[in-house]
């Protein structure tokens, strides 16, 4: 599964790599060259890859190797000279936690983006209606939680559009955030993504909550994150076993470092900005 490794120290990928190997491979074969060819170019891109790649010690994988050609990036991270970060949560399974979770983000004043499957949305559409009531980003988590880089062209907007589509109908609220599963996506993804009027997003902050380490770890990890700063995205589960205990005192310790929680909506540039090679989103001004 992409974005999960079996190794303990490993959390989600940016996966920028290997969406670069894949788009590679997948010209060359186009172009008919042989499977040897295309194995053996592969390889190479491996190697240097792994070459230019940061490791951090919590087990989060950044791209630093340059975007070339019509490659397409999600935003990552956002570039601000404010103190500005935001909290997100994908909602793909369970709901037991959901509530404890909202009445901490009250206690805090604190607004946050989720990421809902169609599933979810089906399965909770209270919470669904909630959750924008109290003033949250709702955001799009695809129909059925697949690897959208293994979908065609028309279904990766099936799976977008439909969970737009049953948000629209529940809330009236238009989403335009768009979380692909598990991280995986292809420049076909970003760009279906764009004409369903979504910008894509990743995250730079991975709270590992999904491994079930514990609540320390997911307080440790986010807060001793050698890539939080200004315009940082935090991923965290809303059903994962120790988040919402965790997540009182991951507000408070981020609080007193001094960082600004928005929803993205009010953290990412809507237009006039570009994309560095690390998934940066950055104003043209």
């Amino acid at each position: 599964m992409l974005g999960r490794s079996n190794g303990d120290n490993d959390s989600q990928t940016s996966g920028v790599l290997i969406q670069y190997i894949r788009d590679i491979s997948a010209y060359l074969r186009e172009k008919d060259f042989s499977k040897r060819a295309v194995t053996m170019t592969a390889a190479v891109l491996v190697l240097t890859g792994l070459l230019g790649i940061h490791y951090k010690e919590q087990g989060t994988l950044l791209p630093t190797v340059a975007g070339g050609g019509n490659r397409e990036l999600p935003i990552y991270c956002v570039q601000t000279e404010e103190p500005k970060i935001a909290l997100t949560f994908d909602a793909a399974w369970g709901n037991d936690d959901t509530q404890k979770i909202m009445e901490i983000l009250k206690k805090h004043d604190v607004k946050v983006t989720f990421f809902m499957t169609g599933g979810w949305v089906e399965s909770y559409p209270d919470d669904v209606k909630m959750i924008l009531a109290e003033g949250h980003d709702l955001g799009n988590h695809s129909q059925n939680h697949k690897n959208m880089s293994e979908l065609s062209n028309s279904e990766k907007e099936k799976e977008i559009m439909s969970v737009h589509n049953k948000v629209k109908e529940l809330t009236g609220y238009d989403m335009f955030l768009f979380r692909p599963p598990y991280g995986d996506y292809d420049s076909a993804l970003i760009k279906t993504a764009r004409k369903c009027g979504y910008y894509a997003i990743q995250w730079d902050v991975d709270s590992l909550d999904w491994k079930d380490y514990g609540v320390d770890s997911i307080i440790k990890t986010v807060t001793q994150n050698d890539h939080l700063g200004n315009g940082s995205i935090i991923l965290c589960h809303n059903g994962a076993r120790y988040t919402a205990e965790a997540l009182d005192t991951l507000i408070t310790t981020l609080k007193e470092a001094g960082c600004q929680f928005v929803p993205l909506s009010e953290l990412i540039y809507r237009d006039k900005y570009h994309m560095d090679h690390e998934g940066r989103q950055i104003p043209d001004n």
